[in-house]
């Protein structure tokens, strides 16, 4: 039996001898976690924390669950691997499992070991499948860590990453992060989908693959999309038989009160990406989901790509049991419900302190922006630091919440199965805690 490590020497021998990411090792002061369960995790010395990020937006059924490690138990007594080009009983089911769950035409499915991985696979089938080149993307926007995602993205973490692969046209999402396109939300969606549809005259419409959106913007905002613009970038796809792919790494599986967070607008894209809480991260797994006019495509053409861990027996059966606990244990309803009583919980928020500026949030999927006076102005400047915001993420970790704190922003992510006892529990602590921010309020 292993023996146990201190919290002390498990920060340590980690630092001493892995690579953190998106940070200056010098700088790193990791959370050791030795033990997790439902919305909870321990340091090796007892201390618990309330995960209110699911890790990296991901732990979707929350913490240990037994039905997924069972799954993963009896998977490795049976058969731990195979090669892609191979036939398996657990790919044959899960293939076959998210087909009926996810909306027509979408059907065929193709899995990698994570959501960079997806997105690259996913722009591959659209340029073989078009024979075009350029991707349309946008500023505020996440897609991963490789050298082709990365440069999708729109956010600072591309900078060091430079220049960009060719054929990127990066667009404003339809909220910018100071420039508006509207007071309303159908205005914004008009004004954002002209400005985008001439942005396509000067680079040539019949120049793109594809379109590609995180379907709600994750990591720079948690930004739902105004009424009317998916169905509109629907529109402006079909008229130039441009493909529309959404990135649902984030956003997807749940977390937003609805299985797919494109349910929510009435449109279907011809492919979606996927990772994160596909197996709750329970183990590694992505997958590109294709329409069918998509697939129906490299059933006489070939698909130019591979991974030596597609489809990998493991990480299929822990997707499947993953998805049949969400499914059964009604956790996707559960985000819709306790949408209501986070938002709440943010009005209680704004009327006690000062530095609260507005909160987001769809299903269980929430951020909150802090201000430093009554202008609006954010408490951190954007890419930045601040006194205030470094308090306040101490704060957080004294009281045991575990979360995502960005420049003014913080997010709000809990598993699904969290209670709305445990939420408003949560929020009563983070109450707690923003009376640190407000001591650097200007009146």
């Amino acid at each position: 039996m292993t023996e146990a490590m201190s919290s002390d020497e498990m920060i340590r021998l980690c630092k001493d001898h892995t690579l953190y990411t998106w940070a200056k090792q010098s700088a790193v002061h990791p959370v050791p976690i030795a033990r997790a369960e439902g919305i909870y995790f321990w340091t090796p010395d007892g201390k618990r924390y309330t995960d209110f990020n699911s890790q990296l937006m991901s732990v979707n059924i929350g913490h240990h669950h037994p039905k997924v490690r069972d799954a993963i138990k009896r998977q490795a007594d049976e058969l731990v691997f195979a090669h892609p080009q191979s036939a398996t009983a657990v790919r044959a089911r899960v293939g076959k499992l998210f087909a009926d769950i996810t909306p027509n035409p979408i059907n065929t499915f193709f899995f990698t070991l994570g959501g960079a991985e997806a997105n690259e696979n996913a722009l591959r089938a659209a340029k073989l499948m078009t024979g075009r080149q350029k991707i349309l993307v946008r500023h505020r926007a996440y897609h991963g860590a490789t050298n082709l995602t990365i440069n999708l993205t729109g956010d600072p973490r591309r900078w060091p990453n430079e220049p960009s692969a060719p054929g990127i046209v990066r667009v404003l999402d339809p909220q910018p992060y100071k420039y508006s396109f509207g007071a309303d939300d159908e205005t914004r969606a008009q004004q954002n989908l002209l400005y985008l549809e001439e942005i396509l005259m000067y680079e040539n419409p019949k120049s793109f693959a594809a379109i590609l959106v995180e379907t709600v913007t994750g990591t720079n905002g948690i930004l739902p999309p105004p009424k009317g613009y998916m169905e509109g970038l629907r529109r402006i796809c079909d008229e130039h038989g441009i493909l529309l792919i959404c990135d649902e790494v984030m956003a997807g599986f749940g977390r937003t009160g609805k299985l797919y967070a494109f349910e929510h607008f009435n449109i279907v894209p011809d492919i979606v990406t996927l990772a994160k809480g596909l197996t709750s991260s329970y183990l590694p797994l992505g997958a590109v989901g294709l329409s069918d006019k998509v697939a129906d495509f490299f059933k006489e053409n070939v698909f130019a790509g591979g991974l030596t861990y597609n489809s990998h027996p493991m990480l299929l059966a822990c997707a499947e049991a993953n998805v049949q606990v969400m499914l059964e244990e009604g956790m996707i309803e559960n985000a819709a419900r306790l949408e209501h009583v986070m938002k709440d919980e943010y009005k209680k928020l704004a009327a006690r302190h000062p530095t609260f500026k507005k909160g987001r949030a769809i299903g269980l999927f929430g951020m909150i922006d802090l201000q430093k006076n009554s202008k609006g102005e954010p408490l951190c400047a954007y890419n930045g630091t601040s006194v205030a915001m470094t308090e306040f993420a101490k704060a957080l970790d004294a009281h045991g919440i575990f979360t995502f704190v960005r420049w003014n922003s913080f997010t709000c992510i809990p598993p699904l199965c969290i209670t709305e006892e445990q939420l408003r529990e949560t929020f009563a602590t983070i109450s707690k805690c923003l009376e640190v921010t407000d001591k650097y309020f200007e009146s």
